[in-house]
């Protein structure tokens, strides 16, 4: 047997295992560098355009889409709900309340009163959350959560109360999404909120001198079916306590609802 030979094989093939190692190692260093270096161009482009905000997740996030169906409210579900008359639409999605006695607000109205009526009057109340106060309309909107994540301005998972002019709640009307599924057992990476605010502000949707006053994942409906939908997991920007700009955490494209979001944003 030539040991010669067969020493100068190991020490060739381990001189190619150290080249392509070293070729790895310098690789993954670029890439940090890289990721290190976009990251503090994004900060010093909003801090160029007086962009300010506050801490910020900074924990890479996973999370995944979700399915959901609208619920059809049945006459076991009427039954639960005391002291109002209650009539639901056509398809049985919809339910219309109205309450035998005003329930009282305070003048300035307080997310924790509205979350106390939820829980105590309407089903699965505990499921939604306040969203804002429409003063010229005198009506609150809530938004269903899933796992504490809104979903964003879906119509299909909202309660919208009406109230009078002593800021009684009178009326209120219910969708509600039930059925909510993952549709993967595994999770995925999402893009991070300072990626999503940089988008906003490539695309021009985040003005200079803008003040983001807060930032929160939920979902918005990617996939609208005739008998479910499709959610994914969305970025809310709220800027200067008043807008709110929305972009997928998945595939960081912005999301217009074309609504009006000047009013009590919490």
């Amino acid at each position: 047997m030539d040991w010669s030979r067969i020493k100068t094989i190991f020490i060739i093939t381990f001189l190619i295992l150290d080249v392509y190692l070293l070729f790895q190692f310098m690789k993954s260093r670029d890439v940090n560098n890289y990721e290190i270096y976009t990251e503090a161009t994004v900060e010093q482009q909003l801090k160029d355009d007086q962009i300010s905000y506050g801490e910020l997740p900074t924990v890479q996030i996973k999370a995944q889409y979700l399915s959901a169906k609208p619920k059809e409210f049945t006459k076991n579900d009427l039954g639960k709900l005391k002291s109002q008359m209650v009539t639901l639409s056509d398809s049985g999605t919809t339910l219309q309340a109205i309450l035998d006695k005003p329930y009282q607000l305070s003048e300035k109205v307080e997310p924790s009163e509205v979350q106390d009526f939820l829980r105590e009057n309407v089903l699965n109340g505990e499921k939604y959350l306040f969203w804002k106060t429409n003063e010229k309309k005198n009506t609150i909107t809530c938004y269903q959560q899933y796992e504490n994540a809104p979903l964003y301005q879906n119509i299909n998972g909202m309660i919208t109360l009406e109230f009078n002019a002593d800021h009684q709640i009178i009326s209120y009307q219910q969708t509600y999404l039930g059925d909510i599924l993952k549709m993967s057992s595994k999770e995925e990476e999402i893009l991070t909120a300072l990626k999503a605010i940089e988008t906003l502000h490539q695309k021009g949707d985040l003005k200079p001198k803008s003040k983001i006053t807060k930032v929160e994942l939920g979902y918005s409906t990617l996939v609208q079916l005739a008998a479910s939908q499709v959610l994914a997991p969305t970025w809310r920007v709220v800027v200067n306590d008043k807008e709110s700009l929305y972009v997928n955490a998945f595939e960081g494209k912005i999301i217009d609802f074309n609504s009006d979001e000047k009013t009590s944003v919490e």
